[in-house]
């Protein structure tokens, strides 16, 4: 059997090596030991080269050993849906029962999720996603980061990642822990900078609220808002926000603030971390700066 055919009868170069006895291969085994032409990837799967596998080959590879229905969720599928999640392990979800080995993690799910397909592999949502890696992590700090990635980022929605941690709760205390402490910050340094800000004693500033200008035109959404003395404090995440079309977001959203008469304090998230006190005292000195001048005419406004 040339091996242009069995490549033709492959996915990727991956095989079943059931397909492959069906296709006059008596023992696939043989060619798959040290030195051979081909290498196992599970109990039952082959493939037809010897060199590093691509990860759309692990993929391919633990959805074949899965076996008919199975789905793609947790890290891998995080990643299929454009989120930075860690780890090597696929985590596939089946209608029946099959043993995982190594890095392919097989669960049995009742009833099974729905899912979609994300560039050829039928790929669960990504609150499911998000749910399913978080149950492996073990960090709280990288469990909030994917989550606020996810919802950042559109993903999903908070609702749809607590309806999940709530419908699955095996192994998600850690993401519904992470729900419970983030509330309406959506991650780890607005975590942090509302720890900050209560350390450091100024007025309470309100959270993620609109702020627009005296005729009702949107400024900005500020991570923090100091009300009083027309303060704006953002925590500028490159993870989050400096893509090139973020970059330019915040570029403008700064000049309305500067149009505005609005002082914004810039933070970035490593340095609200490491050094708390430096970005404490940075706020107080702004804040003072704020109360010397006059407050503009800007609001809070309801946005529906």
């Amino acid at each position: 059997m040339r091996i242009e055919h069995l490549r033709e009868r492959s996915e990727l170069g991956v095989i079943s090596a059931s397909t492959l006895r069906s296709l006059g291969v008596t023992n696939p085994w043989l060619k798959c030991r040290q030195g051979g032409p081909w290498q196992r990837m599970h109990a039952g799967v082959v493939l037809l080269h010897n060199g590093p596998p691509t990860r759309d080959q692990h993929l391919t590879a633990a959805l074949m050993r899965a076996g008919p229905g199975a789905v793609v969720t947790g890290a891998e599928a995080c990643r299929r849906h454009g989120l930075p999640a860690r780890g090597s392990e696929i985590h596939v979800l089946v209608p029946g029962s099959v043993r995982g080995s190594g890095s392919l993690v097989v669960e049995r799910a009742s009833p099974m999720p729905a899912s979609s397909d994300v560039l050829g592999f039928p790929v669960v949502s990504a609150a499911r996603a998000v749910v399913d890696a978080c149950r492996f992590m073990r960090s709280v700090d990288e469990a909030t980061a994917l989550v606020a990635a996810a919802v950042q980022r559109g993903r999903c929605t908070p609702s749809a990642l607590t309806d999940e941690a709530r419908c699955n709760r095996y192994g998600t205390k850690l993401v519904r822990d992470v729900l419970r402490e983030l509330g309406r910050a959506e991650s780890v340094a607005e975590r942090d900078a509302r720890r900050l800000s209560r350390k450091i004693g100024l007025c309470t500033p309100h959270w993620n609220v609109t702020i627009a200008d005296a005729d009702g035109v949107v400024i900005g959404r500020p991570d923090a808002w100091f009300d009083d003395v027309g303060l704006a404090w953002e925590i500028d995440s490159r993870a989050f926000h400096y893509g090139a079309r973020d970059y330019e977001r915040t570029l403008a959203r700064n000049s309305r603030y500067a149009a505005a008469g609005i002082l914004v304090v810039q933070t970035l998230p490593t340095r609200l971390r490491d050094h708390p006190d430096a970005v404490g005292r940075e706020l107080r000195k702004a804040h003072s700066a704020a109360a010397a001048r006059t407050r503009p005419p800007v609001r809070i406004v309801e946005v529906s």
